[in-house]
């Protein structure tokens, strides 16, 4: 296979040019970082089950209308998406406090919140990814107005279809953070969802037993994080129920 050029590498991808212009090729790490990449560690299997669980939920919201950067998975940790040009914030969605929220506002974790809350923090890792307003985001030209207006839209839809998701298997949807694209066409402009929805992004509880199947059990030391994503893959019918957890990663030359 002919080199490939890297066109960024963050805490848990590589991007890569794409066959074609307007695609990037999207590896997954097995690179676990938490506290602002204050802990880290290489979990085997870790980028195989990320690749798998986005790919899922990619192709749900796109069959559902929800735009995303999302084409096709290569293999077994890499993607096939459309090259966007990032909006610079990460978009949280929490449906119950946890977290940052408990730290912040003295909510007791795991209260369940009296609607869906989208709060914005501006991408950079060197600060911590802040917390920011509407307005600053206005004031400092990130986005929009209306630019705001869609992103809440997508956000929300995002999150009633990952919560419907993860209900029908037993799970709780805490919450989540996206990234959101934009693509051109001509002098019009599209929002959608891009960089990846796993349980790398999303905090995910057991209904029944509030068991965690998410980063957290990384954050935490609670156990196995490549367990807890694998439960989430087979509940979702991404891997056999019957399956063992991946504990050696997929070479890709």
């Amino acid at each position: 296979m002919a080199r490939r050029t890297k066109i960024y590498e963050g805490k848990a991808k590589i991007l890569y040019e794409g066959p074609e212009p307007g695609t990037i090729v999207q590896y997954f790490k097995d690179d676990a970082t938490a506290f602002n990449a204050e802990k880290k560690d290489v979990i085997e299997g870790k980028g195989v089950l990320n690749n798998l669980l986005s790919e899922y939920f990619m192709k749900g919201l796109n069959q559902i209308g929800v735009p995303t950067h999302f084409m096709k998975r290569l293999n077994m940790r890499e993607q096939l998406v459309r090259q966007v040009e990032i909006v610079p914030l990460e978009v949280i969605v929490r449906n119950y406090a946890a977290g940052t929220m408990s730290k912040r506002l003295g909510i007791e974790e795991g209260t369940q919140l009296p609607r869906p809350i989208v709060e914005y923090c501006y991408k950079d890792d060197k600060l911590g990814d802040p917390l920011v307003t509407e307005e600053h985001i206005a004031a400092f030209g990130w986005a929009s107005q209306q630019d705001m207006e869609d992103i809440l839209s997508l956000a929300l839809r995002v999150n009633d279809f990952i919560s419907g998701v993860m209900f029908g298997v037993g799970i709780k949807l805490v919450d989540f953070k996206i990234e959101i694209g934009r693509i051109y066409d001509g002098d019009f402009q599209r929002l959608i969802v891009a960089d990846e929805i796993s349980p790398d992004s999303c905090r995910l509880w057991d209904i029944e037993t509030g068991q965690k199947l998410d980063k957290d059990v990384f954050r935490r030391d609670l156990g196995s994080l490549t367990d807890a994503y694998t439960e989430v893959a087979k509940r979702l019918g991404v891997m056999p129920k019957t399956s063992t957890p991946i504990t050696k990663p997929t070479l890709i030359n």
